[in-house]
């Protein structure tokens, strides 16, 4: 039954649609495995398996009947804690949030539920959302199911760490500085971040907040390409203010093969410079897709100044970060801004400046980055995709120190900054573009690697499909060992 677990949602929604296995048998399969392993993980951090129940036991009636919901019917699915389900708590890890249970769904947990999927859970995060690991005050440690000491990246950690071990069909994390990609990365399964704007987030915040926010996403993680391409086509689509006027047809794939891709590849930067273990397995790929007939070129490039884009994301992120912020560390923020000398560019100095700028600022800001999004639909008129990194280094050890400024990785046998490994998530991330994150095989530490697919904006299925031609190629999702 191990092999079932670890099909990916779309085999698996296909054998309850042909009645080759029920939705609760299904679930009561997903419900022991989280039994056994989740202890170790502690990914899935807030449950409704009676819900779940009643629900997969509805899908299996329906479907005697003759009825089908939706391409997701009766699949069980988990989703971030920063999501709304109606009855569960929705904290974003903030111990100030610990009874907040909202009595609705999040518009994408509608939409899963109105495709047939099965929620029974959320999965882990860190607080606030802002970490690449996933622990809090309430819920603690989740854990990497290739090395429990590690990692599983963040926010979506506990998405990951439960789509890896086999523990769910299919899970919906966000991301603004890599929080879906990263996680992917880490645990060696796929992820989404879908162009900005596509997938409606309503839902997905504390409290009453209903404005999107600027660079943020939801999407998919998976154990399989196809898979963030349903999901994607299930959670897309305006919101209710646009919905009478306003439709989304996101393209088609043109490529039926890697033969057919024209391919370019952005492996490496001084400003976040890539540890030899994965950027081996990211040219280990590359030389599989230039073998099967790509066009690759290793030094194409927008025609853009990276070291400002990456100023320009850390200045329009942060923004919108520390928006969460109470008004009294606002206030404090505001004082330390004003003692700041000209010539600090330091990370501190930077978030300060970010948190307090004015408005003007903020437009001034947003003009070069429309400047920067033209550049890169100009270069995505002669490439396809880009490929390129989505984090300097495997999953790391868990590290719990509260200043992140004081936080090191090891890159190459040299301690950088922890922040450094924003650089990779924010190129894409500040211009609003899709990227699908691969799984490309372990490095020699035995850890996964994942490879990040960039297509021009709304090219979503163009970068999914690229994932899916790779895998065939390579080979895609493993499992870790130990969750037979």
């Amino acid at each position: 039954m191990s092999d079932l677990a670890f099909q990916s949602a779309s085999q698996l929604a296909a054998a309850i649609r042909d009645k080759r296995v029920g939705s609760l048998e299904l679930l009561e399969l997903y419900l022991e495995r989280v039994e056994r392993y989740n202890p170790a993980l502690n990914a899935l951090i807030a449950t409704d398996f009676d819900g779940a129940r009643a629900r997969a036991g509805d899908a299996d009636a329906a479907l005697a009947r003759g009825e089908v919901w939706g391409p997701l019917h009766g699949l069980p699915i988990t989703v971030k804690e920063s999501f709304n389900l109606a009855g569960l708590p929705t904290t974003w890890g903030m111990p100030a949030m610990a009874n907040n249970v909202p009595a609705t769904n999040a518009l994408a947990v509608d939409r899963l539920r109105a495709a047939g999927a099965v929620p029974f859970g959320k999965t882990n995060v860190p607080f606030q959302l802002a970490d690449w690991q996933s622990f809090n005050d309430i819920y603690g440690t989740t854990n990497n199911p290739w090395d429990t000491g590690r990692t599983p990246g963040g926010s979506s950690g506990g998405s990951a760490a439960m789509v890896a071990a086999g523990l769910t069909g299919l899970d919906a994390g966000s991301d603004i500085g890599g929080s879906i990609r990263n996680p992917a990365h880490c645990c060696g399964i796929y992820g989404h971040k879908p162009t900005w704007g596509i997938l409606p987030g309503r839902g997905h915040t504390i409290g009453d907040i209903l404005t999107p926010a600027d660079i943020a996403v939801i999407g998919p993680l998976a154990r399989g390409a196809e898979d963030l391409a349903l999901a994607v086509d299930v959670m897309a689509g305006p919101d209710v203010l646009d919905a009478a006027g306003w439709r989304l047809e996101l393209p088609a794939p043109t490529k039926s093969s890697l033969a057919d891709f024209r391919v370019a590849a952005w492996l490496d930067h001084p400003l976040s410079p890539v540890d030899g273990e994965v950027g081996d397995r990211l040219q280990a790929a590359l030389d599989a897709v230039a073998k099967a007939g790509a066009k690759v070129d290793d030094t194409a490039r927008p025609a853009i100044d990276a070291a400002r884009s990456h100023a320009i994301f850390r200045l329009l992120m942060f923004a919108v970060t520390t928006a969460r912020q109470p008004v009294e560390d606002f206030q404090q923020a505001l004082a330390a801004a004003a003692e700041l000398a000209d010539d600090d560019l330091g990370d501190q100095a930077q978030i300060t400046r970010a948190t307090t700028q004015y408005h003007r600022d903020w437009i001034a800001a947003n003009e070069e980055r429309t400047h920067l999004r033209w550049r890169w639909a100009e270069f995505f008129a002669d490439w396809d995709v880009l490929i390129c990194p989505i984090s300097a280094t495997t999953a790391f050890p868990h590290d719990h120190e509260p200043d992140q400024h004081r936080r090191q990785l090891t890159v190459n046998g040299n301690s950088v900054p922890y922040l450094q490994q924003l650089f990779w998530a924010g190129l894409i991330g500040l211009v609003y573009l899709p990227a699908t994150v691969a799984p490309v095989g372990p490095g020699v530490s035995g850890l996964p690697v994942g490879l990040q697919i960039v297509g021009p904006q709304l090219g979503d299925k163009t970068t999914i499909e690229f994932a899916r031609l790779l895998g065939r190629e390579i080979g895609g999702f493993v499992p870790p060992p130990g969750y037979d």
